[in-house]
């Protein structure tokens, strides 16, 4: 199979060159619309952005099928991080990486092109293929709010392929963790810390007592947790009255997230009492697990293909979240590929080139087999 490696890399560079950082996708949205309008095929675009401050939209394209079969979709996200404005990017040794002061945006237009350039060369060589969607999706690296948004009853098969996995091809994450945010908000009371400090009530020192009654971090083989961002006070010479940390908790199990809610719930509780003050916890369920069942129609054709190009398919545990997590709360079963990126959200960031065309190989393999 012969992929058209120079348009692959030339229609990267042409969406890498359209900005498109989280909330800011519309200028992608316009051409994803436009890019699949022109091809003829059917196109729902989405308001989902004004739904959360955003300016861009879901894409979602149909194709139907030429050959019996289960129907699939594949997905990318189109939205990237900062520094994603004004990428230069530059072939270098067989990868793509950025001029070294933004990201490269191969996360995740690596992907988009993928799908891309597997379509094309489905229909240029005439292969019967299976009928498809391609979802592209905005806002997914700022808690996946695009797909939280979608309507999921415009996308009626199951079957997901979501590449945006950093590594080589032969990745298969079998497991992604459910996520909780937390925010706990210490109220106490302002006074005059040389003339009068007994009469206020420190809500610093209340939080500062909590979070070191907790313990972040590695909690087990499928849970971590981690403080973000710690604020309060104000002044040296008065009280501090108010106060707030961010946290979030991650895990497999159900039972063990429930299990570290509750132990920093309980220590924010003690804490603030110790101190006098009060204490507001809020806790956000980001996102649900996501398993992939060794027994499922994706997983047995994304091992198929993957062995059908030479390469051994290598089982992990994920860590992270992304729309799968979202897919896999909405009954469907999401296996995520990976395209030959590395040192994502970095100005290391970079793409194997040789890589990126071999899972084109592998994304005609699923449409057409």
């Amino acid at each position: 199979m012969q992929v058209n490696e120079k348009r692959l890399l030339d229609r990267l560079l042409e969406m890498i060159a359209i900005d498109s950082v989280s909330y800011e996708e519309k200028p992608m949205s316009d051409f994803l619309e436009t890019y699949f309008k022109n091809k003829g095929l059917e196109v729902y675009r989405d308001q989902a952005g004004e739904k959360f401050g955003g300016n861009g939209s879901n894409i979602l394209v149909h194709i139907p099928g030429t050959m019996e079969g289960e129907a699939i979709c594949f997905n990318a996200h189109q939205d990237t991080v900062e520094p994603g404005r004004g990428i230069k990017p530059v072939v270098k040794d067989g990868y793509l990486v950025s001029s070294g002061d933004t990201i490269l945006a191969a996360d995740d237009k690596a992907g988009i092109a993928t799908i891309m350039e597997a379509y094309d060369y489905v229909k240029e060589n005439n292969i019967p293929h299976r009928e498809m969607y391609f979802l592209f999706t905005i806002c997914e690296e700022l808690n996946m709010m695009g797909i939280k948004n979608f309507d999921f009853s415009k996308l009626p098969t199951k079957n997901i392929y979501v590449i945006d996995s950093a590594g080589s091809p032969g990745v298969m994450t079998m497991k992604n963790p459910a996520k909780v945010g937390i925010v706990a908000t210490f109220t106490g009371k302002k006074a005059h810390a040389g003339i009068e400090p007994e009469k206020g009530v420190n809500a610093c020192c209340a939080m500062a007592k909590a979070i070191a009654g907790v313990h972040f971090g590695r909690i087990d083989p499928e849970t971590t947790s981690n403080v973000g961002r710690v604020e309060g006070g104000g002044q040296t010479n008065v009280v501090s009255d108010s106060a707030f940390f961010t946290a979030e908790i991650r895990s497999h199990s159900a039972e063990t997230l429930e299990a570290e809610i509750e132990k920093v719930r309980k220590s924010c509780e003690e804490a603030a009492a110790a101190f006098g003050a009060q204490v507001d916890v809020q806790v956000s369920y980001d996102y649900p697990t996501k398993k992939l069942d060794p027994e499922s129609f994706v997983y047995k054709q994304c091992y198929a293909a993957y062995v059908k190009e030479g390469i051994t398919p290598k089982q992990i545990i994920g860590g992270g979240g992304g729309d799968s997590n979202i897919m896999a709360g909405h009954g469907y079963m999401a296996c995520g590929l990976a395209c030959g990126m590395t040192d994502v959200h970095s100005s290391k960031e970079k793409l194997n080139l040789a890589e990126f065309a071999q899972t084109v190989r592998i994304v005609v393999t699923l449409m057409t087999e």
